[in-house]
């Protein structure tokens, strides 16, 4: 079984570019957040955070300037494992990381960001630096990061260590340069809801989400468990949402749900 462990663990640990040595913290440096912290609690579960993370890139994705951030300049649609594994790297450094590490990993984000600019295809210019457009990447992560971790981790996480989770990732989304974020529960479902209007589905969108879903298993080994996350992600999204991508879930939602908590139990597993 030791074997077997092992085999799992060094693929899920490929597959997210896992580094521990870029974890590790000087004595007496909590990071940003630090131990006890609610973004420790959501962010430490391998299994949530994977299909939070294909959840929210699909949420993302609805607002056409992200949308064509990826779209114009990104290798996404050629490199989707690469781009995922880039996001679980930021999400664990700026979590669990020294400050120095959170504070570098940050920097690099923005000056990326500041390189990314281009046109819509109406005509409207767009740039990845832009705040309300951060904000809007920042609201969908941590609404789907939360909701994966209420249904696959911990369903009795209270109302307050929830809030507290927004208010800490928050803070890491205004150092981006982020404004106006949503800090409580309330303020996150009125900012999802008053951004509707301004979300799009079109062609582009549901080729990316297309690719994203239907991604093949670089490993035998997970193909089974990459397959459940994608429909687990898919599950996870608002039912608008999911109707505007078109995407339709091919198994019943109660099995998805099982299949993913199942594979979770051997994930930990594994990852112990």
């Amino acid at each position: 079984m030791d074997g077997l462990r092992d085999a799992i663990a060094t693929r899920i640990r490929s597959l997210v570019g896992s580094d521990e040595g870029g974890l590790r913290r000087p004595p007496g440096d909590p990071g940003l957040f630090g131990p006890g912290s609610a973004s420790w609690a959501v962010h430490g579960d391998f299994t949530s955070m994977m299909i939070g993370g294909v959840a929210a890139l699909l949420l993302q994705m609805l607002h056409p300037a992200a949308l064509a951030g990826v779209w114009d300049h990104s290798g996404f649609r050629r490199d989707m494992t690469g781009r995922l594994r880039r996001t679980a790297q930021f999400v664990g450094g700026t979590t669990f990381g020294s400050t120095a590490a959170a504070e570098a990993l940050v920097a690099r984000v923005r000056r990326i960001h500041g390189r990314v600019r281009g046109v819509l295809p109406d005509g409207t210019p767009y740039a990845a630096d832009d705040p309300a457009l951060l904000t809007w990447v920042h609201a969908a992560e941590v609404s789907m990061f939360l909701a994966a971790h209420l249904r696959y981790r911990d369903p009795s996480l209270s109302p307050e260590r929830q809030d507290a989770y927004l208010r800490e990732q928050a803070r890491l989304a205004r150092m981006l340069g982020a404004v106006d974020v949503p800090e409580d529960r309330a303020a996150l479902d009125a900012y999802m809801t008053g951004m509707r209007p301004h979300l799009v589905a079109d062609d582009r969108t549901r080729t990316v989400s297309r690719l994203l879903v239907g991604q093949s298993s670089p490993s035998l080994l997970t193909a089974p468990a990459n397959t459940l996350m994608m429909a687990a992600g898919v599950d996870l999204l608002p039912a608008w949402a999911r109707a505007m991508h078109g995407l339709e879930q091919p198994y019943p939602a109660p099995a998805v749900r099982a299949g993913a908590r199942g594979v979770g139990r051997v994930l930990r597993w594994a990852l112990t």
